[in-house]
């Protein structure tokens, strides 16, 4: 092939630069596959992050490690992108998609050194990822959402490789129902995730976590001034303006000379907060919650004293991130001015109490038996320490995107590395009937592909080569849905091991790594602009 291209005339010249550029860039992007490639599967390695700031991170969700690393080279950045495109996609397979990114450039780099053209092999890799995903879908088992097994299955699936792996049975089922509360599953196609809040409470253990229909709030209730903690028929208001004394939007000073102006000012102080606490009395309201304030306090202590003895609850501190949330939960209307405070305005509940946590010192508030509740739902999230609970947190949310990927595409697809087993095989067949470059290219996207079998095997402290090469002997026999069971060290069949995942996990991860590795090939110069 070489040397029928190297007539004079028939070749750009200076291409040895962009053979450089790519090579660097291909060697950037594969150091950052290196790194994570250590943490697939359920027995994947778990990375420990230190912050400069000192907090200490530990996890093995791919997307979670690629946003904490410091990536300076630009195409070693593309693959973070990549993770992070893949975690908003399906929201699983953040590892895997930049373990097969990795793998495909290391066949670009051999392809390239064969003095194939890199826009050829570029299209050639599009042609297969096209192909690829139809031999996923032939492979793949329709599921009904109310199919409640055969979902927990898949979550179970997306657990086992996490940290809190052995409270997959308390988390899983948390995530089928929490989605499945939110949607209607006979007509979804998509779930809107900021409709499950996750609420952290340290303490208890990671057991303890449970789905309240109704609202959680991270806060206990006020107390200073002999405030309530329990209140029956609740009406509740949040409100977004100040129960304090006014202030100027100017710096101040106000002058006192005699004690009788001092009283004349602490007398209309107290009228102004009176009034106000009188009106939001008036419409009927049992439950306060007050929005946080920056200009000024949102609060005081004179407000809180008469808010008590006129029996209201106070929660203040609601974040302005929140509020969103709790009006379409309480099905109320937040209240910007006193001015318009409202029967209509509130949300009614049958109880609001505030609640100890379990196991912990902390305190929350807890709304149930809402009146005409949006469908929403809160997860109250336990764990022993803040590591814990920030990666049970990240945990029950990719499980959450397993279940949202069903409701998206409902398909479930054995996992265990045999999907690319199979693609690598149906692959390399269809590779033979093509001609010239393309079938060379297509045969290296193919055993790209069986790189994750490979990690997988290789994670699990098996031998690589004799597991993989079996693998491929059960695939060639017919037996599509074998995969590596890292439990016992074999080959098995997935669907009765229960290890499967959501199609639209594997579907995204070529496309998306397909694209991105064309992306790269494509660049072929580097220019710093100052």
């Amino acid at each position: 092939l070489e040397s029928k291209m190297s007539n004079k005339g028939d070749r750009q010249k200076g291409d040895s630069k962009g053979q450089d550029v790519r090579m660097s860039n291909i060697i950037a992007a594969k150091a950052v596959a290196d790194t994570i490639r250590t943490s697939l599967g359920p027995r994947g390695m778990d990375k420990m992050i230190q912050k400069g700031e000192g907090d200490v991170l530990i996890t093995n969700d791919g997307a979670t490690i690629l946003s904490q690393l410091q990536v300076f080279h630009p195409t070693a950045q593309m693959l973070v992108q990549l993770s992070k495109s893949q975690d908003i996609e399906a929201g699983d397979g953040t590892t895997g998609i930049c373990v097969i990114a990795g793998s495909l450039l290391s066949a670009c780099s051999e392809l390239l050194n064969k003095g194939i053209h890199p826009t050829a092999i570029a299209e050639a890799f599009k042609l297969s990822a096209a192909k690829a995903e139809e031999v996923l879908v032939s492979c793949a088992k329709p599921v009904d959402l109310l199919d409640r097994a055969s979902v927990l299955d898949a979550v179970n699936t997306c657990l086992s490789s996490k940290v809190v792996h052995n409270n997959a049975d308390v988390l899983a089922p948390i995530a089928v129902d929490a989605v499945l509360s939110v949607i209607d599953p006979a007509t979804a196609t998509n779930v809107d995730l900021t409709d499950v809040k996750i609420v952290k409470q340290l303490g208890g253990t990671v057991d303890d976590t449970e789905l309240v229909r109704g609202l959680v709030l991270e806060r206990p209730a006020k107390h200073s001034a002999g405030g309530l903690s329990k209140i029956e028929n609740a009406k509740i208001a949040l409100i977004q303006f100040c129960v304090s004394a006014p202030k100027t939007d100017m710096e101040n000073n106000v002058v006192v000379t005699d004690y009788t102006a001092m009283d004349r000012i602490l007398r209309e102080e107290r009228k102004y907060i009176l009034n106000i606490c009188k009106k939001i009395k008036k419409s009927g309201c049992n439950v306060l919650l007050i929005q946080k304030s920056i200009l000024r306090d949102a609060y005081n202590d004179l407000s809180l004293h008469f808010l008590a003895k006129l029996d209201i609850m106070v929660v203040t501190d609601i974040e302005r991130t929140d509020v969103e949330f709790i009006s379409r939960t309480l099905h109320l209307q937040p209240i910007a001015h006193v001015d318009s405070f409202t029967p209509e305005k509130l949300g009614s509940c049958a109880l609001a109490e505030e609640v100890s946590v379990a196991g912990g010192s902390s305190k929350v508030v807890k709304f149930t038996g809402i009146v005409n509740m949006g469908k929403t739902i809160t997860v109250l999230m336990r764990g022993t320490n803040k590591l814990v609970l920030d990666e049970a947190d990240r945990s029950l949310h990719d499980a959450l995107c397993v279940v949202r990927s069903l409701v998206k595409k409902r398909y479930l697809i054995a996992g265990g590395g045999s999907p690319e087993a199979e693609c690598a095989l149906k692959l390399t067949q269809w590779s033979k009937t093509l001609t010239g470059v393309k079938s060379y290219c297509a045969r290296a996207f193919a055993e790209a592909l069986e790189i994750i079998p490979y990690t997988l095997a290789e994670n699990a402290g098996l031998n690589p080569i004799s597991i993989v090469t079996e693998l491929r002997n059960r695939h060639n026999a017919g037996d599509f849905s074998a995969g590596i069971n890292v439990r016992q060290g074999v080959i098995t069949d997935m669907w009765k091991e229960h290890v499967v995942q959501p199609l639209l996990v594997n579907t995204s991860e070529i496309s998306l790594a397909t694209e991105c590795v064309g992306m790269i090939l494509k660049i072929d110069d580097l220019i710093a602009v100052r």
